[in-house]
């Protein structure tokens, strides 16, 4: 249950508090020379990159290989546009993904899982975390060989992991914001990593997605993570290959 969810520890690892520190110090000594010229870098932010491809997810949802989408439409969730889609596969009932791209280049992912939890009403417990790697061997099995796509480095991405459900099914939920060059299930990372971005006049595209994974009722959940790991890898390899590079 809910109740049950271990407090982490907000201590940070020693590089990575250096890291934050340097970023900072950059963004610092970056923003002050145009405070003092009146010039307000982030009232001009840089536009993100391929947005009206990655908005597209809205309408054409997004192909897995090995899957088929048996249906696909726009659903509200917290106020916002989501892409509903079921994929049929290895599964004996389809799986539901749910992707929400940014409204326009300021959107930054806020309460995404709040507004998921909020609208399905579900109960959850057991949460922990999987991660994985996308290889550019990965993406060399989609068959696509544009520059941007074979130059492309490989995205370590962790995502949280959990068990949900309600009278009518349990599932195994995956939840991460996803980028080009990897992906974390908590939007503070996402912004560190645009903020370095912007240092270079540059953004970071980004995609929410939320897995349902369907579960005998109440089933282990250490079951369903070799296909949720599976999965979840073959929609961040789909996005790194389609809407993040304008495909």
């Amino acid at each position: 249950m809910k109740s049950a969810i271990t407090i982490k520890s907000i201590r940070i690892p020693i590089t990575r508090a250096i890291a934050l520190l340097l970023l900072l110090v950059l963004v610092v000594f970056g923003a002050v020379p145009g405070y003092l010229k009146g010039k307000f870098s982030w009232a001009q932010l840089p536009n993100m990159a391929h947005l009206s491809q990655i908005k597209k997810v809205l309408t054409t949802g997004l192909e897995i290989p090995g899957w088929q989408m048996k249906d696909q439409k726009k659903v509200e969730i917290g106020g916002r546009k989501w892409s509903y889609q079921l994929l049929e596969g290895s599964t004996r009932k389809p799986v539901v993904l749910l992707l929400l791209p940014p409204g326009d280049s300021k959107s930054q992912p806020q309460v995404e899982w709040v507004d998921i939890d909020s609208t399905l009403r579900w109960q959850t417990d057991s949460y922990t975390k999987i991660k994985f790697k996308v290889e550019p061997s990965d993406l060399s099995l989609q068959k696509k060989s544009a520059p941007e796509i074979t130059n492309l480095p490989q995205a370590e991405v962790e995502a949280r992991f959990f068990r949900a459900w309600t009278q009518d099914q349990t599932v195994a939920v995956v939840q991460w914001y996803a980028w080009l060059e990897g992906g974390d299930p908590h939007h503070s990372n996402w912004f560190w990593a645009d903020q370095s971005a912007q240092l270079q006049r540059q953004r970071v595209a980004w995609m929410a997605v939320c897995l349902q994974i369907p579960m005998e009722p109440l089933g282990d959940l250490k079951a369903a993570q070799p296909l949720a790991e599976s999965l979840a890898k073959m929609v961040q390899t789909a996005l790194m290959v389609g809407p993040f590079v304008g495909a």
